[in-house]
């Protein structure tokens, strides 16, 4: 397979969704682009994140890529429909994988979201499963994200804010809801955490691995999920490219040497 996959983020934390479809379709090259000198995009208006994204768009549609994923929950959930407008290559979003999933997995019809605080004040996942007559409780954890590129995704700090967040969520397991739906890239790092928080028989819905096996079906592949250390892969930051590499090898679990700093400008 010669396809040339593309993935965009605001930073770093879509790393985890080219880490999945690096698993899923490892005979792809890969290009990432990390807008990390204009992140966070969730203090931005639905505008500003709409420019941004579609100009990271072009330049990898310019550079090849011929199909587009947005590893971005903020992104995919305030400019989607923008971004597959610019451009002339399919585009995939992280949002209705995950629902998909969350709709399939619960029995109770009852689902929690937890996401950066821009991703639940688009209500963008409640929208997604809008129709299939599910309870949402959306739940913003804004410290999850400074405490996961702090190193400290297995830290007992992380474990008590997650309690912080979520007891009150889970409080009445036996009513509550049995599906969590991690709807921020990051989220997917700390996953070991969230499962000694929550209930044991809550499902974890990862989205970036139901965003890549979403993909590989749409491309007509079926494999089952294995390491790929050695995928090709280029990656692209608009900010500090020492800070990148440091930060993506957390993400997916290996050195990424081949990191090029660019400047779209404004």
């Amino acid at each position: 397979m010669n396809l040339k996959i593309g993935v965009f983020d605001s930073g770093v934390g879509g790393l985890t969704v080219l880490h999945a479809l690096g698993e899923r379709i490892p005979e792809a090259e890969y290009l990432y682009f990390g807008d990390t000198a204009r992140l966070p995009y969730g203090a931005k208006s639905a505008r500003t994140v709409a420019k941004f994204a579609i100009e990271a768009a072009q330049f990898l549609q310019a550079r090849g890529i011929e199909l587009l994923v947005v590893a971005c929950n903020t992104a995919t959930a305030l400019a989607l429909p923008a971004i597959r407008e610019a451009v002339r290559i399919p585009v995939e979003g992280v949002v209705e994988p995950g629902a998909e999933r969350a709709a399939a997995a619960t029995t109770r019809k009852k689902v929690v979201v937890i996401a950066t605080e821009a991703t639940i004040g688009s209500h963008a996942y409640m929208q997604a499963l809008a129709g299939r007559e599910i309870q949402v409780c959306e739940k913003a954890c804004p410290l999850f994200v400074p405490l996961i590129e702090e190193g400290w995704a297995e830290h007992p700090v992380t474990k008590s804010v997650a309690h912080a967040y979520l007891d009150d969520v889970f409080y009445d397991y036996e009513n509550g809801p049995d599906v969590l739906v991690l709807g921020c890239t990051h989220y997917p790092l700390i996953k070991g955490v969230l499962r000694s928080v929550v209930p044991w028989r809550v499902e974890i819905v990862d989205s970036a691995e139901w965003t890549a096996q979403s993909v590989a079906r749409k491309l007509g592949i079926q494999r089952t999920a294995r390491a790929t250390p050695g995928m090709e892969l280029a990656c692209f930051a608009t900010d500090s490219v020492e800070r990148f590499r440091r930060l993506g090898q957390l993400f997916v679990g290996q050195p990424l040497e081949n990191v090029t700093l660019v400047d779209l400008g404004g």
